[in-house]
């Protein structure tokens, strides 16, 4: 039975282990994209305390005259006065906006209706529109520090080789890596079974790497004795990966605990002609009771008869457990929310899948331990590799010696 878990376990690992390394690589890089950003670029993040925080309509104001023709889109603020204060903004893409103009100009045009509840306009991101960039503003002197496009750093690139091959989301590398993935899980679980132990003696000896042998010896211990340690890891992040991978996995969670996949739908704000929306400041002070929270993100309406949507991580809880409010943008009056407490059992499985995957759930001790599999990871297929040209040799010398022996013989 052995030899045929040994035959997939091997043939698995020679179909997918070049993209299993890459993997590897790119999540050990990744693991402390947070750490190293705010070290490299502590100015970026951090601010000296002063005495008093400026209006945040007046740093709103600052980020959209960074940036020609700049379109207002969240502003996340931090409890931590030392922080920044984190403005997206979109502007228009040159390149679509010209092909817009063009069509706009040959054909008649079309009044947009709203649509659904909320006034959504059909095809979601507006025409001409690039992806986001982050402002971040001093929040006492109301200075630009930077703006960033984080499609353009080079953590998203690692990210992008991680996820998609370079291909982008829902692309075949994307497949690729999820196909892979599975495999690995599948590899990891043959791995398992054949290293299960006959003898009290043999499990001695799979349970420690023998640095004293020769260098035949150690390549199998690092690969046989360090899958071992490691296995259980690996495959938590192996099954996470492939919910973000596959939409199917995904729906299983829900399938799996019987709960509803879908979100409640957002309120609406009652229109009220004649009336400007509340500004985004007007809208953190409707928060403003909520305490013990880490960070305040407002997201903008959509349109005249959309919300305002307030995320709230509380203190001391994972990256995504955050509680959502839904502000009327005429009034100001919380209209909804969507607390983490009252998720469905699907829904709170489904929150903690990435923070397991990329290792954050628990902070620093975690990510170190995520760091630690990710980087010994990176062995599996060298190590593998060499175990198996060793076994070709090996088979090589013995039909050698086994013909050598015949000759003699007669």
């Amino acid at each position: 039975m052995k030899v045929f878990f040994r035959t997939i376990h091997l043939y698995l690992s020679l179909i997918a282990g070049l993209i299993i390394f890459i993997s590897c690589l790119t999540g050990t890089i990744l693991v402390f994209e947070e750490e190293i950003e705010q070290t490299i670029h502590k100015d970026r993040y951090f601010a000296a305390i002063g005495d008093v925080r400026l209006p945040i309509d007046l740093l709103v104001d600052k980020a959209l005259g960074s940036t020609p023709k700049a379109k207002l889109a969240s502003v996340k603020a931090y409890s931590d006065e030392a922080r920044t204060v984190e403005i997206s903004i979109t502007v228009p893409d040159k390149k679509n906006k010209k092909e817009t103009d063009k069509k706009a100009n040959t054909q008649p045009s079309k009044e947009i209706k709203p649509e659904g509840k909320t006034g959504e306009k059909k095809g979601g991101k507006p025409e001409g529109r690039k992806p986001t960039l982050t402002v971040y503003v001093n929040p006492y002197t109301g200075e630009v520090i930077d703006v960033v496009n984080r499609r353009e750093s080079f953590f998203f690139t690692v990210e992008s080789i991680h996820r998609w091959l370079l291909a982008g989301k829902d692309s075949f590398g994307q497949t690729i890596i999820g196909i892979s993935t599975f495999f690995f899980l599948f590899i990891l679980i043959t791995g398992l079974i054949l290293w299960w132990p006959k003898t009290k003696n043999i499990l001695n000896q799979r349970l420690k790497i023998k640095w004293s042998g020769g260098w035949k010896r150690l390549n199998h211990d690092l690969h046989i004795v360090t899958g071992f340690y490691l296995a259980i890891f690996l495959i938590v992040i192996s099954l996470t990966g492939l919910v973000m991978a596959f939409n199917w996995m995904n729906k299983g969670i829900f399938t799996l605990t019987g709960s509803k996949m879908e979100n409640p739908e957002p309120p609406s704000s009652i229109y009220q002609a004649n009336i400007k929306p509340l500004p985004v400041s007007a809208i953190y002070e409707s928060v403003a009771p909520i305490k013990n929270a880490s960070y305040y993100a407002v997201r903008m309406p959509k349109d005249s008869a959309a919300v305002y949507t307030v995320n709230v991580l509380p203190e001391n809880v994972i990256e995504t457990a955050s509680d959502t409010y839904y502000i009327d943008q005429y009034s100001g009056k919380i209209v909804g929310s969507f607390i983490y407490s009252a998720k469905n059992k699907g829904q709170k499985i489904r929150s903690i899948v990435k923070p397991l995957h990329t290792g954050s759930i628990y902070g620093l001790p975690t990510k170190v331990i995520s760091f630690i599999v990710c980087l010994l990871s990176l062995a599996f297929p060298v190590t593998g590799v060499i175990m198996w040209l060793n076994r070709i040799k090996g088979e090589k010398k013995k039909i050698k010696k086994d013909k050598s022996s015949v000759i003699e013989t007669v």
